[in-house]
């Protein structure tokens, strides 16, 4: 079998890990975004081939796309929604001309990925992203205020929540806030917890029906470009794969995302496989969901995730947790083969965040948490091992 294309997260030259050190990791693939550019606006074929050139100056590849933001005005139809589909289009049409076909998005609500604990101290002295509910509790009901948001927890929750809470002094309380709203991957959005409220008020009596018929509708319009241009749109998971702040989730579960195909069955439409994002759903069984939508997997995010009796989970090692690595190498690697049997392409994955760890320990905490460079550099070494096993 023949080894999987590997990648590296890479934020642009703001990014405390330079190109020359992901030249070093073993990776091939880049997988990048214009930060920069304001989520609904046009990147310009100038600003993309002076990216991809960059990228290319130290023998790598800038082929995937991590992401193309999706505007909030199109997940609620509402604003500025036409004119951000239209410059949607425009964006995927530049990076074919540019090369690049591989584009990954996410449709989560008013915020992306969520942590509790970005520091989170393992017993080994690394540290990793965490989250807790009772710490969500905290944060829902102390911090956002939002209503009714206790009847989401046990009452036992509800204590310990306002006892971590009263625990923080003035300045644990705005950090533990800002680690949880300002954490939008590649940039900083500079919310305060107002907007955030404003930003929920907006999604008032949507639910997941609502918003999986906005997911259709976006899909509509920009899945035929997709094809023209002979790209793929790579639909993220959820993170986490539950309903949190009172929104719905609508890519979490294999139904999520066979509803999602089923009502776009256009071969552009497709998947980002992230096991860490889906593991942390106990409903999720990783192996079985890659057989049954392999045929939509063209990239994977590699990690795992450690899930406690609690409902809480943190990151662990890549070899570690809820993820049979192995096994996930392994049927995307014959996926692959028989893929390029059939005159198609390598699978391109990355080793999704990484643990700080060694020297990383010693720096500042980085912009980008779960991006330091020696936990991704381990992850990914212990895949391509991996590999190598599994080729030999």
């Amino acid at each position: 079998m023949q080894a999987l294309k590997p990648g590296f997260r890479w934020y642009g030259d703001g990014d405390e890990v330079p190109l020359e050190f992901i030249a070093q990791s073993g990776a091939e693939s880049v997988f990048t975004s214009l930060h920069h550019i304001p989520y609904g606006e046009v990147w310009s074929a100038e600003e993309i081939r002076a990216r991809r050139d960059k990228v290319a100056e130290y023998g790598l590849e800038w082929d995937t796309v991590e992401s193309v933001p999706v505007s909030e005005d199109v997940k609620l139809r509402s604003g500025d929604f036409e004119r951000h589909i239209e410059n949607y289009k425009a964006t995927i049409r530049n990076l074919a001309e540019c090369g690049i076909k591989k584009i990954i998005y996410n449709f989560m609500p008013v915020l992306d990925w969520i942590r509790t604990d970005l520091h989170y101290r393992l017993p080994d002295g690394s540290r990793c992203l965490r989250f807790d509910p009772v710490q969500f509790a905290a944060f829902e009901i102390f911090v956002l205020k939002r209503a009714g948001a206790e009847k989401n927890y046990s009452q036992a929750q509800l204590e310990a929540a306002e006892k971590f809470f009263s625990a923080l002094d003035g300045d644990g309380r705005r950090a533990f806030e800002r680690s949880i709203i300002d954490v939008f991957p590649g940039c900083k959005m500079g919310l305060e917890i107002g907007d955030v409220r404003k930003m929920l008020e907006r999604y008032d009596g949507i639910g997941a029906a609502e918003l999986k018929s906005r997911l259709k509708m976006f899909l509509d319009e920009v899945l035929p470009v997709a094809e023209e241009c002979g790209s793929i749109l790579a639909i993220h998971p959820d993170d986490p794969p539950f309903d949190v702040l009172g929104l719905p989730r609508i890519a979490s579960r294999l139904s999520d995302f066979e509803e999602i195909f089923a009502a776009n069955p256009s071969p552009s439409n497709t998947i980002c496989f992230c096991t860490g994002s889906l593991s942390a759903g106990l409903h999720n069984d990783i192996p079985a969901m890659l057989d049954a939508l392999r045929e939509r997997v063209h990239i994977a995010h590699l990690r795992s995730t450690q899930v406690n009796p609690d409902g809480s989970f943190y990151e662990a090692g890549h070899l570690e947790g809820r993820v049979p690595m192995v096994k996930v190498v392994r049927k995307l690697m014959e996926l692959q083969d028989e893929r390029l049997g059939r005159g198609g392409g390598r699978i391109v994955f990355r080793p999704d965040h990484g643990r700080d760890m060694a020297d990383d320990l010693q720096k500042p905490p980085t912009a980008n948490p779960g991006y330091s460079y020696i936990g991704r550099m381990k992850g990914l070494a212990e895949i391509r091992g991996i590999e190598a096993a599994l080729s030999d």
